[in-house]
């Protein structure tokens, strides 16, 4: 069978359509949007189809029928008016001072004003205001903005709070104008990854409606599993026979590596990471798509300078409504970033409390957000090719328990030292926490048996390794913790051989300095 064309870094409906490119239909979510008014919200993870849908939005209210051809919409759409638009895209240009995002608006707006008139304003809302109403004017009918990644300018400044403050500013004169001249407006639309500053920044655009947690607009990006099935067959069979397997397990395979985001309290509509399962389909492989193209670096130093507890990521994490809405810069508390960001996502919701659990999506996100934190637990403030997980695998694997332990000594002893004793502590735990997490399915942390709790417990081929990490104590002590507290009792009838390790963080000298293996 000839290979479909799979939209790989397609954003621009009017090209997808006219090359032929695979396209998941999501018209009928612009008919309820017309329908029920102006202006909208959207909050939605990287990469998950915002600039798709905003692209189609353009084509349609720029009466591009021909586009339509075979869609939901085409079947009740008879107008198909041309109406005057203003799409600002912050997915590109300069953010790096406050003159060069003023440039870009002064451009994007020039542009707009050599096509319906100039009146001369100064200010860049100004100028807005008055474009927005000479559209009007010339075309005799209202004008419609759409705006991609607002959050864009201010993400990209994080770190810097005067640049911060400065885009908020600009931005806030510049959203105000779409209250003030919403008689010259038909739709309004406006998308980002973030809901931060919302308030602040949207304070004057009071009737702006929010629908990035509304149910009925859960699946209006990402893929849900019907679509894929729908959509996807033969795909689905190339990846299964590529792979040798049958297309249960390429399902199964697909669903737990990319599939688990829910945008709401419907936890039916299960949405596949859309970025991560097409280029899993160009590459007929299960691999990490969408952390290739990076983790903020804020967002993994705010996780290990809160004092977030990372070990919760594991289990239910459970918030109320609230903190999945708000969010501002100097929040202390990362999860509603987390959240907003697509790096954790709602797995239930309690409709008496209204709170909502939160937990990892799945396979790709929980291993590439680990892997990102590696490194700064481990004393690097970016990401390296010093800390290689596979070679902790392989030594287990072997038997090397011995290289094993010396690994992850020679990491602690080359990385930067930290003059706080009780972070550098949170960071060593951490970093063995991770790195066991790391190795996969065949590892369990803080595991519950015969009377406590071992630090982690690792099952290979020929034999089950049991470890316990001691702070400023000694290895025997934690050797007599495995024993005393019966840690192995659950793996005698196992039938493999049990490897018990004791190991001792020294604080003083900022390294492990003893482990016993028996």
């Amino acid at each position: 069978m000839k290979a479909r064309t799979l939209p790989i870094g397609i954003q621009a409906f009017e090209e997808l359509r006219k090359k032929n490119y695979i396209y998941i239909d999501k018209t009928s979510f612009i008919e309820k949007l017309v329908k029920l008014g102006k202006p909208y919200f959207l909050s939605r993870p990287r990469r998950f189809g915002k600039s798709l849908f905003l692209s189609t939005l353009k084509s349609y209210f720029e009466g591009r029928k021909d586009l339509f051809e075979g869609l939901a919409i085409a079947k009740n759409e008879t107008e198909w008016k041309q109406y005057p638009v203003f799409y600002f895209d912050f997915n590109i240009g300069d953010f790096s001072t406050e003159e060069s995002f003023r440039s870009s608006l002064d451009k994007k707006l020039s542009d707009y004003e050599k096509k319906y008139g100039f009146n001369g304003a100064k200010t860049l809302a100004d100028r807005f205001s008055d474009v927005i109403k000479a559209a009007h004017e010339k075309t005799g009918l209202q004008a419609v903005v759409l705006v991609d990644e607002y959050d864009k300018p201010l993400l990209s400044a994080v770190g810097d709070e005067a640049l911060v403050d400065a885009f908020r500013k600009i931005l806030k004169s510049f959203y105000g104008v779409l209250k003030g001249e919403d008689a010259h407006l038909q739709f309004v639309f406006i998308t980002g990854v973030t809901r931060f500053d919302k308030v602040s920044i949207f304070s004057d655009l009071n009737n702006l409606n929010d629908i990035s947690m509304n149910r009925e607009f859960s699946a209006i990006c990402g893929i849900t599993q019907e679509e894929l099935e729908a959509n996807f067959v033969p795909e689905i069979e190339a990846m299964s026979k590529d792979n040798e397997i049958t297309t249960e397990q390429c399902l199964a395979e697909l669903k737990r590596n990319y599939d688990g985001y829910h945008f709401s309290e419907n936890l039916k509509t299960d949405i596949y990471n859309p970025f991560s399962l097409i280029n899993a389909f160009f590459n007929k492989s299960f691999g990490s798509y969408w952390f290739a193209t990076g983790t903020p670096t804020f967002l993994t130093k705010m996780i290990r300078n809160s004092g977030f507890d990372y070990t919760s990521l594991e289990s239910a994490i459970e918030v109320g409504s609230r903190t999945l809405e708000n969010y501002r810069l100097t929040a202390t508390d990362p999860l509603p970033m987390l959240y907003q960001t697509g790096y954790i996502t709602i797995k239930s919701y309690d409709r008496e409390f209204r709170s909502f659990t939160l937990g990892l999506p799945n396979e790709e996100v929980k291993y590439g957000l680990y892997e990102n934190l590696v490194p700064l637990y481990a004393g690097y403030e970016e990401k390296t090719g010093n800390i290689e997980v596979l070679n902790f695998i392989k030594e287990l694997r072997a038997g090397k328990v011995e290289d094993f332990m010396q690994r992850i000594n020679r990491i602690f002893a080359s990385a930067p030292k930290t003059t706080n004793q009780k972070q550098y502590e949170l960071n060593c735990q951490a970093f063995v926490w991770l790195i066991f997490k790391l190795m996969g399915e065949f590892v369990q942390c803080e595991v519950q048996n015969g009377k406590g709790r071992s630090d982690a417990v690792v099952w290979e081929k020929d034999a089950i390794y049991i470890f316990e990490f001691k702070m400023d104590g000694s290895a025997k002590d934690a050797l007599e913790q495995i024993n005393s507290k019966d840690y192995a009792i659950a793996y005698r009838d196992d039938g493999r051989r049990i490897v018990k390790i004791g190991v001792n963080y020294s604080s003083a000298a900022r390294q492990l300095t003893e482990w016993m293996i028996i």
